[in-house]
């Protein structure tokens, strides 16, 4: 499958590189077990930008996206931009998995599973 590169704007390329030095500690844990392969040989991106969203972590060969979710993600008006954003990314073709931050710091293992199962 050959992919289009398309040119992201200054402004877009700076939000993508701010996002990926200010991680959170969750990014940063999880990145450390899917960056280089290190999952089932599966190249995952992080704060990669598709259509006008940036999202936490992709793997463009199996379409899947993971996103972390903290307690921001609760809130009415954040909920349903996250349905919105979930609906254009599907459309996409992209399947979406989500985690909360609390199931990366207490069962790290058990999330991996789950993205295994997911695949």
């Amino acid at each position: 499958m050959k992919r289009i590169k398309t040119k992201l704007s200054k402004q877009a390329l700076e939000r993508n590189r701010n996002l990926r030095k200010n991680s959170t500690p969750q990014e940063i844990i999880l990145w450390s077990r899917l960056r280089a392969k290190r999952f089932h040989n599966l190249k995952f991106r992080r704060q990669h930008q598709v259509g006008n969203y940036i999202v936490d972590f992709v793997c463009l060969d199996k379409k899947l996206i993971i996103e972390l979710d903290g307690w921001q993600h609760k809130e009415e008006n954040q909920e349903r931009y996250d349905k919105k954003r979930t609906e254009f990314l599907e459309r996409q073709g992209f399947r979406i998995i989500r985690f909360w931050n609390n199931e990366i710091n207490d069962n790290l293992e058990g999330v991996l599973i789950k993205i295994e199962e997911f695949l």
